[in-house]
């Protein structure tokens, strides 16, 4: 059972996420921030990981505490539900098209967080949310769930699509980086013998 709960309590954030690796997409978000919750959703949907986040952050300030911790918090949930990646693909990656928008991730689960982030948003926000809040987002699961990740947008003119196809994709490749890889059972996928 790949299952992880974490809870973060902070002075600007109290946070909740539970996941389930190989659930089929359900989801309940209540993040505060109806634009992260409609992310979250395509992470759930088409990462079929069932996944509950509920979060109270200082949102009266801005949106940025909530969204960087809601990333750090559920990074931390995919690295504990993990384990010690015996028997994963470890790699992962996908290209969705939405409309006039095309985004590429790729995912290593290699321990080493890094994150290359190439998004050239077409506008500053999407109704009232920040997209600049997006790689903070990125960079809090990249550091807590200790992945490289690399985020390009290739082309789009709606700053509401580049976000989703970025979302949509990164739930498609984190799906096939955390499959369990039938030809390599309880082996780590590395040269090293471990991540």
């Amino acid at each position: 059972m790949r299952i992880a709960e974490v809870v973060r309590d902070t002075s600007e954030t109290q946070i909740r996420v539970k996941i389930d690796l190989d659930g089929t997409g359900r989801k309940q978000l209540d993040t505060g921030v109806p634009f992260l919750d409609h992310m979250l959703d395509q992470i759930a949907r088409h990462g079929l990981i069932d996944m509950e986040v509920t979060a109270k952050g200082d949102t009266h300030i801005d949106d940025h505490h909530t969204v960087e911790d809601v990333g750090i918090t559920l990074g931390m949930a995919v690295a504990k539900a993990v384990g010690d990646k015996k028997g994963l693909v470890r790699y992962g990656h996908s290209y969705v098209p939405l409309d006039e928008a095309l985004s590429r991730v790729v995912i290593d689960f290699s321990g080493r967080p890094g994150l290359e982030f190439h998004v050239p948003f077409t506008r500053a926000r999407v109704g009232t949310f920040d997209v600049d809040l997006l790689i903070e987002f990125f960079r809090g699961f990249v550091n807590h769930a200790g992945i490289t990740l690399h985020v390009d947008n290739l082309r789009g003119l709606n700053a509401h699509h580049q976000c989703e196809t970025v979302f949509k994709a990164f739930g498609r490749a984190l799906r096939m980086a955390v499959e369990i890889d039938p030809r390599a059972a309880g082996v780590v996928p590395s040269t090293k013998g471990s991540l």
